[in-house]
């Protein structure tokens, strides 16, 4: 059994913990079949299709605007468009509002049964893994060549697709996306003899603008997080990109890579950082050091901090943030994240980012594919697409949308022009969250003092007992 049976494996393990009573399949399973597109004339469907939508959305809860405008904006609209084409859609949306793992079984489990609802969000992370495991197909392969020839593909650029992609095949559209990218305040940067436009070449000279912000009293020039208590920003915010500016990858070709010079180029950015003193070791390993560290750039005690467009719109916004910033649009500035040197990084690339999002998908077995095909399009459309978000400055998958909604919001707009081409996606696999706890243990020994040579070979370690030396192929 290879990689993906084990990811199989684990998948159908996630679905037996949630519900015992279900009887599942042994064995490898596997999505592949004929490349061909189905056989779906949208002339012949029927006339009074019914379908059944779910999301982890709840009126009142979890995700509750995306609740209300899926029930009372985006059915209604979908019914009315039908109608104008002679066919009368029954549709029925499934709310959910629990813990994504939750959602993630019971998800698996429907459509493992066979009583999957018919349109369906998952988050861009988990295609790989309902792949493998049988429960979803190309898009083509259920709705036919409709599903390549869709003209929303053109709105969505190639990069932020691979949110949906499997193995060179779409499984899904994407519904929205973020971006990362290196935040700077221009107070702290003009009274060190920085410029306000600074965009750094290559991480020396990220050293070069945290040697020059340590000369201010009271200041820390890095926030790049760095311990196991920031999780998963440890991973997606900090190492995946230094990974990639290395010209690293976590997985490729069906296989977990062992660590090799980009992973240790990539500790090594850590370990210049916090062993040079540019940055505080105490707010990684704080159980609320990313929180504080939100609080910290806002009062003007951080001069760099690489984090997500979310910072911007829902951090440091002066209408309503957390750790609000009066003037941000004015004093915060923001860069694309170099690779390690000019054309260093991954697909020889001199800038690089790490997005993340979820996808909207057809359940294989789905009784009315053309119907289904019809809403998943229509859901995605730009009319829909720019009601969902409601006039919030959001960045969604579409650049059209983007162009309308955010040319007044300056960083959102360079995060969709400048960081969306160039970003990559974490790996679509069963096993990536024990792999990502793995990383964060490794930066976060560096952090403390440890070699980046130790903390990768740790991690080597760990990785073989994770997933199998079978299922590892040597690095770069």
């Amino acid at each position: 059994m290879g990689a993906r049976s084990a990811r199989s494996r684990h998948l159908r393990a996630l679905i037996a913990l949630s519900a015992a009573a279900a009887t599942l399949v042994a064995g490898c399973s596997s999505s592949k079949s004929s490349s061909a597109p189905a056989n779906v004339n949208p002339a012949n469907q029927p006339k009074n299709p019914t379908l059944v939508i779910t999301a982890n959305d709840i009126a009142g809860g979890k995700n509750a605007n995306e609740a209300n405008w899926i029930q009372n904006s985006l059915i209604p609209d979908f019914v009315k468009a039908e109608a104008a084409k002679g066919i009368t859609a029954h549709v029925t949306f499934r709310p959910n509002g629990v813990d994504d793992n939750a959602y993630k079984s019971k998800l698996a489990l429907d459509l493992q049964s066979g009583t999957g609802d018919d349109v369906f969000a998952l988050d861009g992370i988990w295609v790989g893994e309902f792949a493998d495991a049988g429960y979803l197909k190309p898009l083509n392969q259920v709705a036919g060549a409709q599903a390549d020839s869709w003209d929303g593909w053109s709105q969505i650029p190639q990069s932020v697709q691979a949110l949906g992609e499997y193995d060179g095949q779409r499984y899904g559209v994407p519904n929205g996306t973020d971006a990362r990218v290196i935040f700077f305040n221009k107070k702290l940067f003009a009274q060190a003899g920085l410029p306000a436009d600074w965009q750094p070449a290559s991480w020396q000279d990220v050293y070069d603008a945290a040697a020059k912000l340590k000369a201010l009293p009271g200041v820390t020039p890095v926030q790049w997080d760095g311990g196991v208590p920031m999780g998963e920003a440890t991973t997606i915010q900090g190492f995946l990109p230094l990974l990639a500016g290395a010209g690293g990858t976590l997985w490729s070709d069906d296989k977990w890579i062992k660590p090799g010079k980009a992973f240790t180029d990539a500790l090594g950015f850590y370990q210049k950082i916090y062993g040079g003193g540019f940055g505080d070791k105490v707010l990684q390993e704080d159980a609320k050091g990313r929180d504080k560290s939100f609080t910290e750039f806002a009062a003007n005690k951080i001069g760099m901090y690489a984090e997500s467009d979310y910072m911007w719109r829902s951090v440091l916004n002066p209408a309503g943030g957390t750790a609000p910033m009066a003037d941000r649009d004015t004093d915060v500035g923001y860069a694309l994240i170099p690779a390690e040197t000019a054309g260093s990084g991954i697909k020889g690339q001199s800038f690089v980012s790490y997005s993340g999002g979820s996808d909207w998908s057809v359940n294989p077995k789905t009784k009315y594919p053309q119907a289904a095909w019809d809403f998943l399009a229509f859901l995605n459309s730009k009319d829909e697409v720019t009601s969902r978000i409601g006039g919030a400055a959001l960045i969604t998958a579409r650049t059209d949308v983007n162009q309308q909604v955010l040319a007044n919001n300056p960083m959102l707009k360079f995060a969709t022009e400048k960081v969306l081409p160039l970003t990559s996606f974490r790996p679509s696999q069963a096993a990536y969250n024990d792999v990502s706890s793995l990383v964060q243990k490794a930066v976060a020994d560096v952090v403390g003092g440890k070699s980046p040579a130790e903390a990768a070979a740790a991690y080597e370690k760990g990785l073989e007992g994770l997933v199998g030396t079978k299922n590892i192929a040597a690095g770069s």
